[in-house]
């Protein structure tokens, strides 16, 4: 890990422009990893098309990060605070 971390820091060091290379290897990693362009992958995708897909997909992660947390506030306001339940939410929304 502390590899991965140096070797980006001496990237970022070396030179503030980002390659063409770079911006490939970027855009191949998030084709793999947006499930939305997995779907497509035999199809020729733009560079363009996967940052908006990458985009979309982090909002709706939000999206869905804010309602869970809605949802177990609500639940943890209808709990005994000296609860077993009220202690497991309480340590999920502290994460």
């Amino acid at each position: 890990m502390s590899s991965r971390r140096s070797s980006r820091s001496r990237q970022s060091s070396g030179s503030s422009r980002i390659s063409d290379d770079q911006i490939s290897d970027l855009v191949t990693r998030l084709q793999h990893l947006i499930p939305e362009l997995r779907r497509r992958r035999s199809d020729k995708v733009s560079a363009s098309t996967v940052l908006q897909e990458t985009c979309n997909y982090i909002r709706n992660l939000h999206r869905e990060v804010d309602d869970l947390s809605d949802r177990l506030s609500e639940l943890l306001a209808t709990t005994d605070d000296n609860s077993a339940e009220a202690a497991i939410i309480r340590s999920l929304l502290n994460y």
